[in-house]
């Protein structure tokens, strides 16, 4: 079974070939895929013979709202979703002064064990289909009755770890006839897949890479995420610096500062060194606890200090805004909770 939602035109104008059904049936099928169907009985305008040939080789993916928590604080959405085959994800709708930006998640489940993140305890369970990213926005679009503008894939799962169908989420998330999100509203964010983001540099597209940096050393990087056992974060600045080259786009490094690990003035100064000369951006995150953890928090204080030394030697760096802090936010602990 594949998933219609997950296809491009080219691809379902195939499937409605192979069906013997004639070629301007394609462009109608696309477009309802494109506003979001999440089911073969809201399409109203194609044979019923076409659509029974179709559901025993192919579906259309959906996300269902399990659970919807909005926050007190500032309006943030989080949403629990239930997938088809009943695995669980978790997307966030934040409101900004641009408009509407949601955080959606590409797997369910994560292999890369950072010691940080709840997103990763229990591992991946699968790779999420394109038309289930999709289905994150639409849904949550629906629900909502807003438009959203901007796209980060940071939710849980490793989007480089589904290379091919995050690739192909990107090419859909733009077209004309679905929610036409340009490149430049989509943030990706990856924890240092070397490999993958020498592959990914190759296309030239133009959304915004969010390397999930957190240490200015092997040392402390290791302690915190075990990719770095497999590329050392020199390697990793260096694809990150072929990856400007080639892409001519800012990089944004994600820090998420945690206490008496990473947060010294002695980590800043070498992070600055480390970062000196890129065309990048440095996003400091203050670390949230999750349950049984052993990451802490610093006070703001100190955050605030390592911001300074950073731009002090010149590098643009600014502090996540926390938003939904009373809803448990921070991909996958309303999932495990669950």
């Amino acid at each position: 079974m594949r998933d219609l939602k997950s296809m491009t035109f080219d691809e379902i104008a195939g499937v409605v070939t192979a069906c013997g059904e004639k070629p301007f049936r394609a462009r109608q099928l696309f477009e309802w895929m494109g506003k979001g169907v999440d089911d073969f009985d809201e399409i109203t305008n194609l044979p019923a013979a076409m659509l029974d040939k179709m559901k025993q080789s192919y579906y259309v993916s959906y996300v269902k709202i399990e659970k919807k928590l909005v926050s007190r604080l500032d309006g943030t959405v989080k949403y629990l979703f239930r997938l088809r085959d009943g695995e669980y994800i978790e997307s966030v709708v934040m409101h900004y002064k641009h408009g509407y930006s949601i955080c959606i998640s590409t797997q369910a489940g994560c292999n890369m064990g950072c010691t940080f993140c709840a997103s990763t305890r229990g591992g991946k369970h699968r790779d999420l289909t394109a038309g289930e990213m999709l289905s994150q926005i639409y849904t949550a679009q629906k629900d909502l009755c807003i438009r959203v503008s901007n796209v980060v894939l940071m939710g849980m799962g490793e989007p480089l770890d589904n290379y091919k169908q995050t690739v192909r989420f990107l090419q859909l998330v733009g077209c004309e006839q679905g929610l036409h999100i340009g490149m430049r509203h989509i943030s990706l964010s990856t924890c240092g897949l070397v490999d993958q983001i020498q592959k990914l540099q190759t296309l030239r597209l133009q959304i915004t890479l969010s390397i999930s940096l957190h240490a200015p050393n092997d040392t402390i990087r290791r302690q915190l995420m075990p990719v770095a056992k497999k590329w050392s974060i020199q390697q990793l600045i260096d694809a990150c610096k072929a990856y400007i080259d080639e892409t001519g786009r800012r990089i944004s490094f994600e820090y998420a500062v945690v206490k008496d690990v990473n947060d010294s003035d002695a980590c800043a100064v070498e992070l600055a060194g480390l970062l000196k000369g890129m065309l990048c951006h440095i996003n400091l995150i203050p670390v949230n606890q999750i349950e049984n953890g052993n990451c802490m928090r610093p006070d703001m204080n100190r955050i605030h200090r390592f911001e300074a030394l950073l731009q002090q030697h010149g590098l643009n760096t600014t502090i996540r805004r926390t938003l939904g802090a009373d809803i448990a936010a921070s991909c996958g602990q309303l999932r495990g909770n669950r």
